[in-house]
């Protein structure tokens, strides 16, 4: 889906809640890193068609850029979390996803995993009361009088915004381990004996014993998500709105579900009117390369080129590790492309060229790849 289709359908929310002709104030409760790279095409859509788009932002955050000139506003609350501690987080985050989890056995892994979202979770709490609690700043956004929020669902917190300032919600989600989210607050359906549980390495054809495995994995993620983590939202939710609630009944409540995923790259499962696909959303036209660069791979011949990159959040690693990767990285006929902001590893190979920074869109232009 394209982004401007993509806007029109978010519009037809905003639509709704005020008069034609005139333009409506969005805030966003969203995510670091490539969760906000998604969520930030949206809002350069939005600005672009005159919408009133602002950002709660943590004042330990360490990813939100916006270009020079954006019309996206920012509003920062103060956070007990500085941005070394915010970053090492994230960049422990991902070291065990990396290094840690696809070492172990599939059992091991989802333990790991859970584990995982566990630290997340509490993170997400703090983050969450931090706003929650802030007398000020909440009285700030009340009388802001938002039309609606646009939150990125991996993080609790922005449903119980929109309950406390009775507006829509709008979700951006890519997945949640066991699709628990998705299951028992979007309402989808992901039956066992053909969509297997992500990262299970299962397929859409199982044998009989798969699909018993299958269903041990989606027990499993139920029983881990009703038992050690949704409860302490649910008592969180329910103090701060005064009443009996849960995360998942807050969440449900929810007008559309933005999927960051092609439909087609999926196992073919049920699916509901408000929920859309909206894969490859930060997709650009692609520049022109920096002639260095561009000469580089015009080099490369029949054999082509490798672009490695470790993600924004890995800009650094150990120096053995550089070397066994540049090692490796030597031995294939390719020219290799290598994002990596640290010493130069000694076994670096002349096909190798390293970069601080590489535009990895305009890269991966398939019309170059030709």
């Amino acid at each position: 889906m394209s982004t401007k289709i993509t806007a029109v359908l978010f519009l037809l929310q905003l639509s709704s809640h005020f008069s034609s002709g005139t333009c409506g104030k969005v805030l966003v409760w969203p995510m670091e890193y490539s969760h906000w790279i998604n969520i930030k095409t949206i809002l350069d859509e939005l600005v672009q068609k005159g919408h009133e788009v602002t950002v709660l932002k943590s004042s330990a955050s360490v990813s939100f850029y916006v270009e020079e000139g954006s019309a996206i506003k920012f509003e920062t609350y103060p956070s007990a979390m500085s941005k070394t501690d915010m970053e090492d987080f994230y960049i422990e985050a991902i070291r065990k996803l990396i290094y840690e989890l696809p070492k172990e056995s599939i059992w091991t892994y989802f333990s790991l995993l859970q584990d995982l979202v566990w630290e997340d979770s509490e993170y997400f709490m703090t983050l969450c009361k931090e706003v929650v609690f802030n007398k000020n700043l909440m009285t700030k956004l009340r009388e802001s009088k938002f039309d609606v929020i646009l939150a990125d669902a991996f993080g609790p917190c922005g449903e119980l915004l929109a309950e406390l300032f009775k507006i829509p919600l709008v979700y951006t989600l890519r997945f949640l381990s066991g699709y628990t989210y998705e299951k028992y607050s979007a309402g989808l359906s992901f039956p066992p004996s053909y969509v297997p549980i992500l990262m299970s390495e299962l397929s859409d054809q199982m044998t009989f014993m798969e699909r018993i495995k299958n269903m041990l994995y989606v027990l499993y993620f139920d029983f881990w998500f009703q038992t050690f983590d949704e409860k302490k939202w649910n008592q969180f939710y329910s103090e701060i709105l005064g009443r009996p609630t849960t995360l998942l009944e807050t969440m449900s409540k929810a007008d559309i579900w933005l999927i960051r995923t092609y439909w087609d790259l999926e196992f073919p499962r049920p699916t509901l009117p408000n929920v859309d696909f909206i894969g490859g959303l930060h997709c650009r036209p692609a520049k022109p390369l920096p002639k260095e660069m561009e000469d580089f791979i015009q080099s490369s011949g029949e054999n082509g080129v490798v672009v490695f990159s470790l993600g924004s959040m890995v800009n650094n690693m150990t120096e053995e590790r550089a070397n066994v990767i540049a090692s490796a990285l030597a031995q294939i006929p390719q020219k290799v492309i290598w994002r990596y902001d640290g010493k130069k590893p000694a076994t670096l190979g002349p096909n190798t060229r390293l970069y601080k920074w590489i535009p990895q869109n305009d890269l991966l232009d398939i019309k170059r790849m030709l």
